[in-house]
C-alpha cells in the first residue's frame, strides 16, 4: 500500500451547492447541471479504513470528471453518507439518496450485508448501484448460483468487484496447488461475505483434494479466541482459511501463533487491508486474496495513484480505492451516455437514462476494462493472492481462478 500523507490539497475544485430545480432530473448551478452520486460506506468504526479509502477515491473520480469537463454542461458532486457497517443504517442511506432527485447513481457500499438491505429500495426506486466491494454472489444470481440456476435479483445493482464464488475458488487454487497445503482449518465470521466466501473456498479446496479437518463459526465482534485456537492445535492443519474481515482476522492469527501454530491465516479481500499487520505482531506470512491486479503495478493505475497523493487525502485509498474510482466512473460515463443521446441535455427521467446507459458502458478504467455481463458483474475476473512481508502486504501472484 501506499501512504498518502501529503497535508495540501492539489487541484480540488470548489462544488457550490445545489441551487433551483430544473426540469431535466438535476438541478441548475450556474451554467451547469448538478448531479449527484451518492456513496455508502463506513467512515467510522472498525472498517472505517476501509470505507475512507471509498469515499475519497468517489470523490477523486467527480473531482477529475469536472476538472476535465467530461460531460459538457454536468457538474458532478459527491454525497457520502456513513453506513456504520451496518445494514439498517445502510437501508435508512438507501431512503435518503431516494429521496434526493439530484442522485442519479449510487456508489458502495462496502459489505455485502449493508447492501443487501440496499439493493430492493435502490431498485424499486430505479436508482443505479454500482458497489466497489460486495463480493456475495447471490447478490447479482441470487441462491440458484450455487446450483447452477443462476437468476439475476436487481436490474440496477452492478459491481465493479467480482464474486466469493471467484474469489473463494482462486484462494483454494492458490493454496493447494501453488502454496502446496493440503489441510486447512476453516471459520467464518457468519456474516454474508464471510460465510459465503468460506463455503465457495470449501467447495473447491475438496474438490482439488484438500481436507477441511475442521470448521467454526465465531462473532466478528469477537477478540479471545483462544478456545478455537486450541481446537486448530490438536488437527494438523497446515493453514487457517478465514471468511471475514480484518478487526477479527488479525488478534486471530496472533492469538493462534502465540500458541505455538507457525501456520498461516488465510482470508479475502475483506483482510487485505494495510490495517491487518497493525493489528497482529505476527503477521508475517499470513496470505489474502483480492480483486484485480495490484493497482501500483498496473500502468491504467499510474495518473489515478498520482492524482490521489496530489489531492492530499489524509487516508490511503486501501484496497477499494481503484475499483471505487471504476465505480464511480462507471456511473459519469452512463451519464456522458445519457447527456449525448439526448441533444446535450440531461433526461428529464435522469434515473431511468442513468439506469438504461449502464448497458452499454464499457471504458478502459484504473484496475483494467470496465464492463458488465448479464447480472450486473464485472467482466474482469483477474484475482490477485498476497503474503505478508516485512509487516506489509506483497503480491504473489495475479490471475484467473481454475475452478476444483
Amino acid at each position: 500500500m501506499i501512504a498518502i500523507t501529503a497535508a495540501l490539497a492539489a487541484g480540488s475544485l470548489t462544488l457550490t451547492a445545489c441551487g433551483s430545480r430544473d426540469d431535466d432530473g438535476g438541478s441548475s448551478n450556474g451554467d451547469k447541471t448538478t448531479v449527484v452520486i451518492g456513496v455508502d460506506a463506513p467512515t467510522t468504526g472498525d472498517l472505517s479504513a476501509l470505507g475512507l479509502g471509498i469515499k475519497n477515491s468517489a470523490d477523486l473520480a467527480a473531482k477529475t470528471a469536472n476538472k476535465q469537463e467530461f460531460v459538457k454542461g454536468v457538474e458532478f458532486k459527491i454525497e457520502a453518507l456513513d453506513d456504520q457497517a451496518q445494514p439498517t443504517v445502510g437501508q435508512q442511506n438507501a431512503q435518503k439518496f431516494i429521496s434526493d432527485k439530484d442522485v442519479l447513481g449510487v456508489v458502495g457500499p462496502l459489505n455485502s450485508s449493508v447492501s443487501q438491505q440496499m439493493q430492493k429500495p435502490l431498485n424499486d426506486a430505479g436508482l443505479t448501484q454500482v458497489s466497489p466491494a460486495n463480493t456475495g454472489t447471490e447478490l447479482t444470481q441470487g441462491d440458484g448460483w450455487k446450483t447452477g440456476d443462476s437468476v439475476r435479483q436487481f436490474k440496477t445493482f452492478f459491481r465493479t468487484a467480482t464474486t466469493d464464488e471467484i474469489q473463494g475458488a482462486f484462494a483454494a487454487d492458490y493454496l493447494y496447488n501453488q502454496a502446496k497445503i493440503k489441510k486447512v482449518y476453516l471459520i467464518d465470521d457468519q456474516k454474508t461475505y464471510g460465510a459465503g466466501l468460506a463455503a465457495s473456498f470449501k467447495t473447491n479446496f475438496t474438490k482439488f483434494g484438500g481436507q477441511i479437518v475442521g470448521s467454526d463459526h465465531v462473532n466478528p465482534d469477537d477478540r479471545d479466541f483462544n478456545a478455537v485456537v486450541a481446537k486448530i492445535k490438536k488437527t494438523g492443519a497446515e493453514a487457517l482459511y478465514y471468511g471475514g474481515e480484518y478487526p477479527a482476522a488479525g488478534p486471530l492469527s496472533q492469538q493462534l501463533k502465540d500458541s505455538g501454530q507457525n501456520i498461516p491465516l488465510m482470508g479475502g479481500d475483506g483482510i487485505y487491508s494495510g490495517e491487518f499487520p497493525k493489528l497482529n505482531k505476527k503477521a508475517e506470512g499470513d496470505l489474502a486474496t483480492s480483486v484485480g491486479k495490484p493497482v501500483e503495478q498496473l500502468d491504467s493505475a499510474k495518473t489515478f495513484i498520482k492524482n490521489y497523493k496530489a489531492a492530499g487525502y489524509e487516508d490511503d485509498y486501501e484496497a477499494y480505492g481503484g475499483l471505487t474510482y471504476d465505480a464511480t466512473w462507471a456511473i459519469i460515463e452512463a451519464v456522458k451516455i445519457a447527456v449525448e443521446g439526448n441533444d446535450g441535455k440531461l433526461p428529464s427521467d435522469g434515473r431511468k437514462a442513468v439506469l438504461d446507459a449502464m448497458a452499454k458502458v464499457k471504458f478502459d478504467g484504473v484496475t483494467g476494462t470496465i464492463s458488465f455481463d448479464e447480472f450486473g458483474d464485472t467482466t474482469n475476473h483477474t484475482m490477485t493472492a498476497y503474503k505478508v512481508k516485512n509487516n506489509a502486504w506483497t503480491p504473489e501472484f495475479s490471475g484467473e481462478p481454475k475452478l476444483g
